[in-house]
């Protein structure tokens, strides 16, 4: 981007995409381009936006922001790659699957990404690599097609037919890319675990490259990629055979979306982990530009999972910085709640309804209980966590003060589950 852009963000007008986290305005100077406004709202459980952070809404456009700087950064790569080279010395195997190829291309030009810039509050001016002076929730990105596979019924069997993207190009891959780099409480694919059988766990090990079984807060001795499926009602497991197919090319363009992921992963983690902040797993999405493989959609607390370890009364526990401490929130406090939204996802599969119309039916009729709202206590401890991030984007404390103010409010996050009597449930899911 040579010469300067601006944006007069008074004229944007209704947005022409409105999601539970961003809201999405196209450009008619710019038909290449489109603008997104980051909510401060939230959306857990795929129910919608059913919560709102004072603040998080520029925070998390900053993260967005700092992230996809940094992967555009030869000279970021050069650190990842030397990273890489320590880290896994002795799996030499691995060690080649990730320095080849992609990465190589990464240290020479940097990584392709969608991201064109963070737009100033006051001026409009689109900031690429840097900061503006006036912080603002719009990012400017490049625009791609987002095909919506078509669904197919058979009796009670509901599919979906991803032909079109064959052929196709500029378009969004409808993959959710999920690394991880180890397994929480909260993990999926946990879960999953949990509710198979001996021979269905080692075959699921198997798929996912693991030779350990899922322990929750226990790191891999390699990160690992999983899918979901992106464009249908509800998230899919993917096996990796029906990921190669919705990729819509062939298995070496699929062996690059993993190792593009698992690299930019790392290139995450090593940020986060200079602010005392664990990395766990995230999600990323990728576009298809021709022969290239881009970086595209959000990428913040809303899609990654990282921790800090805190100590409370002479115990261990891992406070989540990221959504999923909402997540936890509305099980802990509110399970009759979260229940219902597992009921409803069950009918959902067997109807090939959304789930959404089965929860709000039973909300209508009785059986379900209502949405609840946040305990604003806990809401509060949330902004801490983001003014902290934020104060750290900006340059505006040292990294010993971010470190120990997120311990001050790690406290007060497991506090206000003892104060309501229900330290135990948290202990399950966060205790070490």
């Amino acid at each position: 981007m040579a010469e300067k852009v601006v944006v007069d963000l008074s004229r944007l007008g209704e947005p022409d995409y409105t999601g539970s986290v961003q809201e999405l305005y196209f450009l008619d100077d710019h038909p290449e381009w489109m603008v997104c406004k980051t909510m401060p709202g939230g959306s857990v459980f795929d129910v919608g936006t059913i919560f709102s952070i004072p603040g998080s809404d520029i925070c998390r456009t900053a993260l967005r922001h700092k992230i996809y700087s940094l992967l555009e950064s030869p000279g970021e790569w050069e650190n990842i790659y030397k990273h890489i080279c320590r880290e896994y010395e002795q799996d030499k195997e691995f060690l080649a699957f990730l320095s080849e190829g992609l990465l190589e291309d990464f240290r020479q030009r940097g990584a392709n990404t969608h991201h064109v810039g963070m737009v100033d509050r006051d001026t409009g001016e689109v900031y690429r690599g840097s900061f503006p002076p006036h912080p603002s929730q719009y990012v400017i990105v490049k625009k791609y097609k987002i095909i919506k596979p078509s669904r197919v019924s058979y009796n009670a069997n509901h599919l979906w037919d991803y032909s079109e993207y064959y052929g196709a190009d500029k378009f969004v891959i409808p993959l959710e890319n999920i690394v991880r780099i180890g397994v929480t409480s909260g993990s999926s694919i946990y879960r999953k675990y949990l509710n198979m059988n001996g021979e269905e766990r080692k075959n699921y090990l198997n798929e996912l490259g693991l030779r350990q079984d899922l322990v929750p807060w226990t790191v891999f001795a390699r990160p690992i990629v999983d899918f979901t499926t992106k464009y249908e009602p509800e998230d899919r497991n993917l096996s990796l055979q029906e990921a190669l197919y919705i990729s819509g090319r062939n298995g070496g363009d699929l062996l690059n979306i993993i190792k593009m992921s698992i690299l930019g992963a790392i290139l995450v983690s090593e940020f986060f982990k200079k602010l005392g902040l664990f990395l766990w797993d995230l999600k990323w999405e990728i576009a298809r530009d021709g022969d290239k493989l881009v970086f595209v959609d959000t990428i913040d607390t809303d899609s990654i999972r990282v921790t800090a370890k805190a100590n409370y009364k002479n115990k261990d526990y891992f406070v989540n910085f990221n959504k999923q401490s909402m997540r936890d929130y509305y099980k802990i406090m509110h399970p009759e709640w979260f229940e219902a939204t597992k009921s409803a996802k069950a009918s959902a599969l067997k109807s090939g309804k959304s789930f959404l119309e089965h929860l709000k039916i039973g909300q209508a009729e009785g059986y379900y209980p209502e949405t609840p709202q946040v305990d604003r206590r806990f809401i509060d401890i949330q902004e801490d966590k983001f003014n902290t991030l934020i104060a750290y984007i900006y340059g505006q404390a040292t990294l010993d003060q971010i470190v120990e103010k997120y311990n001050e409010t790690g406290q007060k996050e497991i506090s206000y589950y003892d104060s309501n009597g229900v330290l135990d449930e948290y202990g399950k899911l966060n205790g070490m």
